[in-house]
């Protein structure tokens, strides 16, 4: 890490309260006293932080986690408020001042406010503070929901090109199936994703499954990723200085440039196109753009600029892009030749659906 001290610390919900479900200001605490032990040691940590709809449910004397979106809004408004001004004074009494981020999908899907997320981060960091995030649950639905703080984290260490994301739960790592930790997971096959289960947590949202799935992001982007259990004592500096704690999930030795990060991990696609064989092999082996002669089917609404997924006739994901034309425009000049693009269309856009510069194999 000595070239890359950025690092993403994501802070489970059930890391933060105590067996009868209240906020734990002890345990709070003891992490940010991990945390900013780590700052100390010189690196720059970024936190996203659960815990918001904890907190409000908490103070509102609430027994179960609301169903309704506005309860759920309504406890995260309040709990986000307590919350951020915990972290503050801890921080602040180890020397550290903070800024708070709340970000729903959206912020991912378009590229200027991206990268103003980006500019953001790195100024606070520049400033030696600590930046805390949450999905902003107050107005975020399920159509510009992230989906869980573990894949908000996971997008988050993308944005900031950070080295390594450690997902801190109330479990010592991955369990496999006679309940022992895997230390080491070079490569996150269909067998280790079965080892997920499932979540029955009514204060979060997630389980081991989102960690993985958080994990096989940040690995793709090159990006190493260690899940430990955070009620242990001293477990981040462990983490940080190599110690065996939870499980580490290698990455890829794959790399992409900045805007093919973006596409890949970070915008999620708007609709999808089927493609034949023949282009199909033509994005995977000849490292060729997606002209319209090679479109089977159409699905989804979508604007032109907007990132779509690429799919073979079984359905199967091969590539994420940019469409240079929209769904409707797209239904028109599918399986046609580009010399045909005038007379449908009324005008001659560019030949390529998605131009290989903003298209990334997956």
């Amino acid at each position: 890490m000595q070239n890359n001290k950025r690092i993403v610390i994501k802070i489970g919900t059930k890391c933060l309260t105590s067996k009868d479900r209240a906020l734990d200001k002890d345990r709070v605490r003891d992490i940010v006293d991990q945390i900013a032990s780590a700052q100390d040691l010189g690196f720059r940590v970024i936190v996203v932080t659960s815990g918001a709809i904890g907190a409000g449910m908490w103070i509102l004397a609430l027994k179960r986690r609301p169903t309704k979106l506005c309860d759920l809004q309504a406890a995260a408004a309040i709990g986000q408020g307590y919350l951020m001004h915990l972290y503050s004074d801890l921080f602040k009494a180890r020397g550290y001042e903070v800024g708070q981020i709340l970000l729903t999908q959206e912020d991912f899907n378009d590229r200027e406010r991206y990268l103003n997320i980006k500019n953001t981060l790195g100024a606070l960091l520049e400033h030696k503070a600590i930046p805390i995030i949450n999905e902003n649950d107050t107005v975020a639905t399920e159509e510009i929901k992230c989906g869980d703080n573990d894949r908000l984290s996971s997008l988050v260490a993308d944005l900031c090109f950070a080295h390594t994301l450690i997902i801190m739960t109330d479990v010592d790592g991955l369990l496999d199936r006679d309940g022992n930790v895997v230390t080491m997971v070079d490569r996150i096959t269909p067998e280790i994703m079965r080892l997920g289960g499932s979540s029955h947590c009514d204060l979060g949202t997630g389980g081991m499954a989102t960690k993985l799935e958080a994990a096989r992001t940040v690995n793709r982007a090159g990006i190493d990723c260690i899940v430990v259990n955070g009620k242990k004592k001293d477990i981040i500096v462990k983490a940080l200085r190599g110690e065996p704690s939870g499980t580490i999930f290698k990455s890829d030795n794959v790399k992409f440039i900045a805007k093919k990060r973006w596409i890949a991990f970070s915008s999620r696609p708007k609709g999808s196109i089927v493609v034949d064989d023949g282009a199909g092999d033509a994005l995977r082996k000849k490292d060729r753009s997606l002209l319209a002669s090679g479109i089977v089917r159409v699905d989804g609404n979508f604007a032109a600029g907007e990132c779509i997924a690429i799919t073979d006739r079984l359905g199967a994901e091969m590539a994420r892009g940019l469409s240079n034309y929209s769904s409707v425009d797209l239904a028109k000049i599918k399986g046609k030749k580009t010399g045909d693009f005038k007379s449908l269309l009324g005008c001659k856009g560019p030949d390529e659906v998605v131009h290989k510069d903003n298209l990334v194999i997956l």
